[in-house]
């Protein structure tokens, strides 16, 4: 067992129940690592709300120990830091990876007895760094902070920021940029690339240990049940289906569904290029290096089946021994995505248009409406944000004949419910979001804080997408879709 080394200090208790399970675990899962120190650090941003959440208070002596412990320049108690092994198929090319840059220091078990990862990000080189320098600018992690947090308020399964701290240390990517740590939080960093590690290394032992743990973690209810690692595959399955639909439903683009980037939890994690979608098209794509659209917005369901065959494929040695059955229900499995996704995806599509009842002709009216979209470049969100009112906008784009047309195919399909228009409308108003983090704003926020060290900015966003149903004409300028020249077509991991 991996045991706690060096850094630590008087942390105070502040509030840290930290466990090391994942450390735990024999060696070819992690390698017991050290943060490494950074020579200035600067607490910029703390979640308050999240860190009270996880049983942390960091107030008087704790405030003081955070910057230390969010740098990495200090260990909290019972802290077993390790760098955790995984690989993963990125961009469709297989390759043996591992934490080049982020520290588990373990996992803090909270009040009502949840347990969650605590990790630092971009807190120097590991063992798996390979030719990088371990580091993070500030930028990419103000974006993960940003986007998680109104991930989060959206309900959308996702991983946390709980800290961003400057390190007074430059990194060097295309220009020089201010150095930052993250401390994300998560219910694991178990990954469908952690599953492939052990099969590319034909280890049928740890992946065996691997399955289990992770069953007994975030799968309890099939622990010790018969055919229980195919019912794992098909939990998998299932919260990733949920989970690409909620994206679908809000417009989000990730960016890089490397297998890497799927959380066996059904979390979303590592937010690199990602952005919301502004005008609705299919094609959007966001990430400065995906050149042909392999993760575009209309790919992601695709590629999300992709991403979870290779899941299956590690799976195999214990689906069955004989392994032509195991290949035989791994296929069946993976089949059912699409027709899982489908249900996702148009139960959610209803949600928006305030339908409560299936009818047939649903999916028609929701392909209709989003073709409308497409050819008019209707704002994603602002559409069906104008839809959940009583009363159709004046907007020059919803006088064309064939959104009336469509808007009159919608009302009738409303009054078949006979559901009273204000219950409709209220549950529109809360499905439909009236703010999202616009890509002009983060991009502006950034860029004072890279620039400037000013993080107003991005504070009033995050203060803005903590209520994204929520209407105030103070905000107005957050609702509305950016001009021409205020459009972001590209944005970058930052690795």
């Amino acid at each position: 067992m991996k045991t706690r080394n060096g850094l630590n200090g008087d942390t105070a208790d502040c509030g840290w129940r930290l466990e090391s399970s994942y450390a735990g675990l024999p060696d070819a899962f992690s390698a017991s690592w050290n943060p490494v120190p950074v020579r200035l650090p600067k607490l910029v941003l703390l979640n308050r709300s999240l860190s009270n959440n996880l049983g942390l208070a960091f107030e008087v002596e704790c405030e003081a120990k955070a910057t230390a412990i969010f740098s990495g320049n200090q260990l909290p108690e019972g802290a077993v830091p390790i760098a955790q092994a995984y690989a993963g198929h990125q961009y469709g090319g297989f390759t043996m990876l591992g934490d080049g840059r982020a520290i588990l220091l373990g996992e803090q078990r909270t009040p009502s007895g949840q347990l969650f990862d605590i990790q630092l990000k971009g807190s120097g080189q590991t063992p798996f760094s390979r030719r990088g320098d371990g580091r993070a600018a500030i930028g990419p992690m103000l974006r993960e902070y940003i986007i998680s947090e109104a991930m989060f308020a959206l309900g959308i399964p996702t991983t946390r920021s709980l800290a961003v701290v400057t390190t007074g240390e430059p990194v060097y990517r295309e220009t020089v940029l201010p150095g930052a740590v993250l401390t994300r939080i998560a219910a694991s960093h178990i990954r469908v690339g952690t599953f492939e590690y052990f099969s590319a290394r034909e280890d049928e032992n740890g992946l065996r240990t691997l399955a289990d743990y992770t069953i007994a973690r975030h799968y309890p209810e099939i622990d010790n049940v018969p055919d229980r690692y195919l019912r794992f595959l098909n939990a998998v399955i299932d919260v990733q289906a949920s989970l690409i639909a909620r994206w679908q439903l809000i417009g989000f683009v990730h960016g890089v569904m490397n297998t890497d980037n799927v959380a066996i939890s059904g979390e979303t994690i590592d937010y690199g290029p990602c952005a919301f979608m502004d005008s609705y098209d299919p094609n959007t794509v966001f990430s400065s290096i995906d050149s042909h659209g392999r993760y575009a917005y209309g790919n992601q369901p695709k590629i999300g089946q992709w991403n979870l065959a290779r899941f299956a494929e590690s799976l195999l040695p214990l689906l069955d021994s004989d392994q032509t059955k195991a290949i035989s229900k791994a296929t069946e499995a993976i089949h059912s995505f699409p027709e899982i996704y489908q249900q996702y995806w148009l139960a959610g599509m209803r949600r928006k248009l305030g339908l409560r009842t299936e009818q047939q002709t649903d999916t028609e009216l929701i392909e209709s409406l989003l073709s409308w979209m497409h050819r008019n470049q209707a704002d994603f969100t602002n559409t069906f944000r104008d839809l959940s009112t009583e009363s159709v906008s004046a907007d020059k784009q919803y006088q064309d004949g064939l959104f009336r047309k469509w808007y009159s195919q919608w009302q009738d399909r409303l009054n078949r419910e006979s559901i009273p228009s204000p219950e409709v409308f209220a549950q529109m108003q809360s499905t439909n979001p009236a703010v999202i983090p616009r890509n002009h704003l983060v991009e502006e926020a950034l860029a004072e804080a890279t620039e400037h060290a000013d993080y107003s900015l991005t504070e009033k966003l995050l203060r803005v997408i903590s209520s994204p149903f929520e209407v105030s004409n103070e905000d107005s300028r957050y609702r509305a879709a950016p001009s021409p020249t205020e459009h972001v077509y590209r944005t970058f991991c930052g690795t």
